[in-house]
C-alpha cells in the first residue's frame, strides 16, 4: 500500500524549501525526471519546470509555507491530500487539495485544486 501520508510530507517539504540545491535533492527524489505539475494558475513538466514555480511561489511570498491539513489518503497509485499556505505560524489563507499519481514510490503528476482564495484578491494574484 502506498504510504500517502510520507509522500505528502515530503512534497510539502519540498515546497517548503528555500535553499535551492537542497530543493532540487529533494524534488530529485520524490518526483519522476518527467513529472509535470499543474493548477489553476501554473503548470510545470520536469523538475527544472517545478523547481522555478517553486522559487516564484518564494520570490511573491516570502515568509509564507505550505502545511498539510487532514490526513491524506491514497489507493493503488494515486494519493491525495489537502494543505494550506499562509504566513508561518498562522492559519493559512489559500486552501488547496492536491491528486497525484505515482510511478515506482515517486511523483509523475500532481494536479491542484484552489478551495479557498482570499476574496480581496483574484487568484491570479496568489501564484
Amino acid at each position: 500500500m502506498t504510504d500517502a501520508t510520507a509522500i505528502a510530507d515530503r512534497y510539502i517539504a519540498a515546497w517548503n524549501e528555500t535553499d535551492p540545491d537542497m530543493r532540487r535533492r529533494l524534488l530529485s527524489q520524490i518526483w519522476t525526471e518527467d513529472g509535470t505539475y499543474r493548477d489553476p494558475l501554473m503548470q510545470g513538466e520536469g523538475l527544472d519546470q517545478i523547481d522555478t514555480l517553486i522559487a516564484a511561489v518564494h520570490e511573491r511570498f516570502p515568509t509564507f509555507r505550505f502545511a498539510l491539513t487532514g490526513t491524506p489518503d491514497g489507493y493503488g497509485d494515486c494519493i491525495r491530500f489537502s494543505w494550506e499556505l499562509g504566513p508561518e505560524g498562522a492559519d493559512g489563507i489559500v486552501k488547496g487539495t492536491d491528486f497525484a499519481t505515482l510511478q515506482g514510490g515517486r511523483l509523475k503528476t500532481v494536479t491542484g485544486f484552489l478551495d479557498q482564495v482570499p476574496a480581496q484578491a483574484p487568484a491570479e494574484a496568489v501564484a
